[in-house]
């Protein structure tokens, strides 16, 4: 009961984080369910994948309704970030049978140290595009672009590491846009990361449910809390400066990797 009432008031927090700052839940969720002993590394990804997955549908279903969403930006990433999702479980699987759970788990909190570090640093970067680019000036999506083979590695790279830390589908796929396309409306981008991140995070999802890392329990209690809290902090987005959030964030992001590693 405890860690259900624990859970629930855990999801409101990081539910009102994402809303408010924008930024994906899962940066925060894996390390605090590792740290509160809630769930073993390797569960607390799956879980954490399920959670993001069910939050993630809701924003997804807002931005395709108010036109943001680029199809054919989500499918070129998709078909680099579905096939690393894949490949990262498979191999998770494996290392698994072969090496052990505790050898898995040791290796899941040091790449998701790595990715935290990552995922700050990014932050930073997508800080410093934003005001270089002020007016959003330059590269926009065309078809061109779209044919290079940067997308769907960044796709595939970024794929693998959600598999294995659930961490990355939405700050480092929306960075990199940023940087690609630096011309393109930036509703355009996050609406195409948050719908793309559906597909990826869901994809990831499913190969953790049939590896078996995942707590329902857990996931139904983490819900409970974070669906109203998003829907606050979305509301409250626009009357909070998300700008003196974010570094804050970022800094909390790189300790918390730092610690990890």
């Amino acid at each position: 009961m405890h860690m259900t009432w624990g859970a629930g008031i855990l999801g409101l927090v990081i539910g009102f984080l994402t809303g408010l700052t924008g930024m994906g839940g899962g940066a925060m969720m894996t390390p605090i369910l590792v740290w509160t002993g809630w769930a073993p590394p390797a569960v607390a990804v799956g879980t954490d994948l399920v959670w993001n997955a069910c939050t993630k549908i809701l924003g997804a279903a807002v931005h395709y309704r108010e036109r943001n969403v680029n199809l054919s930006l989500v499918r070129h990433l998709g078909t680099g970030s579905i096939p690393g999702a894949l490949v990262g479980v498979y191999i998770l699987g494996v290392l698994e049978k072969k090496a052990g759970a505790t050898y898995v788990d040791h290796l899941i909190v040091h790449l998701l140290g790595g990715t935290l570090i990552t995922v700050a640093l990014s932050i930073v970067l997508k800080e410093y595009s934003q005001r270089r680019y002020p007016h959003r000036s330059g590269k926009l999506i065309g078809d061109e672009a779209l044919g290079s083979w940067q997308i769907p590695i960044i796709g595939f790279v970024v794929g693998v590491l959600v598999a294995f830390t659930s961490v990355g589908s939405g700050s480092l796929i929306i960075t990199s846009l940023l940087l690609l396309f630096p011309g393109e409306p930036l509703k355009r981008l996050i609406g195409s990361d948050v719908f793309h991140g559906v597909l990826l995070v869901g994809v990831a999802a499913f190969g953790h449910w049939h590896l078996g890392s995942v707590n329902v329990a857990l996931v139904t209690s983490l819900l409970f809390g974070s669906l109203p809290g998003v829907w606050l902090g979305s509301l409250l987005a626009g009357r909070i400066p998300e700008r003196a959030l974010r570094p804050i964030v970022a800094m909390l992001l790189f300790i918390t990797g730092v610690k990890l590693i």
